[in-house]
């Protein structure tokens, strides 16, 4: 029989916030975390807006000589995996073993040091280079790093699958909790790339939105006016064990990871399928993991990009799915209030999930003012709402065609 896998704790940095706690807060109360684009100089960029992290002391999580040459993708893990295990009941080198692992997923990795040390080479030459660049930019030193700040001697990897990368994180770490490979697991997605080539680079596939006047109002899900999503930033860390190692410590139980699904579409490198099949066979495994029926499900944190191609074929997929339950679903998008974090975004929504079951309430899709027709779900408009939910599901879907969606319930002995 295979470990039913719980979550014990959870860590967040976003654009609401340098908590889960934070960030949750502001879900609530519908706040948004857009603004100007302040990185870099962004004049002649189309978009000038993004989802930053605001007032994040990277010296609270790592030293001035870590600080010069980590990324700050690593940083930001670094960050919200040590509030994880402190969460769990973990820290202070109660992760450490061969039985813990980590898997952290990232869609692009240090590109902010790649471009500094291309600037570096342009100007000065070969011998500019920092010797710490390679360790700086490869996606699985997130979880190298989390690896050896905290002693973690068991599996360790990094899915890098766009846009599904810390869903796929998280996934495959309960699979190897499930299976017997590890007892506990540190898992999530982490995301840095606001930078120069990424948002131009976005914006060339015509991808970003351009309400450059109106930040605050320019991810807008399923809205009749989306033009394309807002790029944000940051990192979601859960920590995954084994129940009875969790029953054995006696520290608190968030819920359960009950199902994971991960299918390709085999169709095209950005834009997803009539019918968006390859999501609807994605929903249909992890209910499948899970042994739920479709009915079961409560509550959905759509992938939800404000794309114009991504929420229709959503909605669509959704309602292929839960057929007649699709009337009595409740479907958010919290990337209105985030932005799309990329990797991160599976993790982080993860948590958003977790966080509307214990706490009873549904996160709101903001900006929702003139309803595309075809997007005709609840998706809980404007405000959050109270709800008892027992049972939620999180979709992300990424370039390449890659689908991943997990379902998180309460936890009940």
């Amino acid at each position: 029989m295979k470990n039913r896998v719980v979550i014990t704790g959870m860590g967040a940095v976003t654009p609401l916030g340098n908590s889960v706690a934070e960030t949750w807060e502001g879900i609530c109360r519908g706040k948004s975390g857009i603004g100007r684009l302040t990185k870099f100089d962004c004049t002649a960029h189309e978009t000038r807006i993004a989802g930053e992290l605001k007032d994040f002391d990277p010296l609270r999580f790592v030293n001035k000589k870590e600080l010069r040459r980590l990324d700050d993708f690593i940083i930001y893990a670094l960050a919200a995996a040590e509030m994880a295990l402190a969460d769990a009941g973990l820290a202070s080198g109660a992760a450490e073993g061969e039985r813990t692992g980590v898997i952290i997923g990232s869609a692009i990795g240090g590109l902010a040091t790649i471009e500094k040390e291309k600037e570096a080479i342009f100007l000065g030459g070969p011998r500019k280079m920092s010797a710490f660049t390679i360790p700086a930019v490869l996606a699985n030193l997130a979880s190298g790093h989390v690896s050896i700040r905290f002693g973690a001697k068991g599996p360790i990897g990094c899915s890098v699958t766009a846009c599904s990368s810390g869903a796929c994180a998280i996934g495959d770490a309960v699979r190897l909790i499930a299976e017997g490979h590890a007892d506990c697991m540190i898992a999530g997605g982490v995301e840095a790339a606001v930078t120069p080539l990424c948002v131009a680079g976005f914006n060339a596939m015509r991808a970003l939105s351009k309400r450059n006047e109106e930040p605050e109002k320019a991810s807008r899900p399923f809205d009749r006016d989306r033009d394309g999503f807002v790029i944000g930033e940051g990192c979601g860390i859960v920590i995954l064990e084994a129940l009875p190692r969790a029953l054995d410590r006696g520290t608190r139980i968030c819920g359960e990871i009950a199902g994971y699904g991960n299918t390709s579409d085999a169709f095209h490198m950005a834009a997803p399928p009539p019918g968006h099949e390859g999501a609807v066979r994605c929903m249909q495994a992890a209910l499948r993991d899970a042994g739920m029926e479709a009915a079961g499900i409560d509550y959905i944190n759509a992938h939800g990009t404000s794309t114009p191609l991504n929420d229709a074929y959503e909605t669509e997929a959704i309602k292929t799915v839960f057929g007649e339950h699709t009337r009595r679903l409740a479907v958010s998008s919290t990337k209105s209030m985030t932005g799309h974090l990329l990797g991160a975004a599976g993790g982080i929504e993860t948590i958003f999930c977790m966080k509307a079951i214990d706490t009873g309430m549904l996160p709101p899709t903001i900006n929702l003012d003139h309803p595309d027709p075809t997007c005709d779900l609840d998706y809980v408009p404007h405000q959050a709402r109270k709800a008892a939910i027992r049972t939620a599901m999180s979709n992300t879907f990424g370039f390449g065609g890659v689908n991943a969606v997990l379902i998180v319930k309460k936890f009940e002995e």
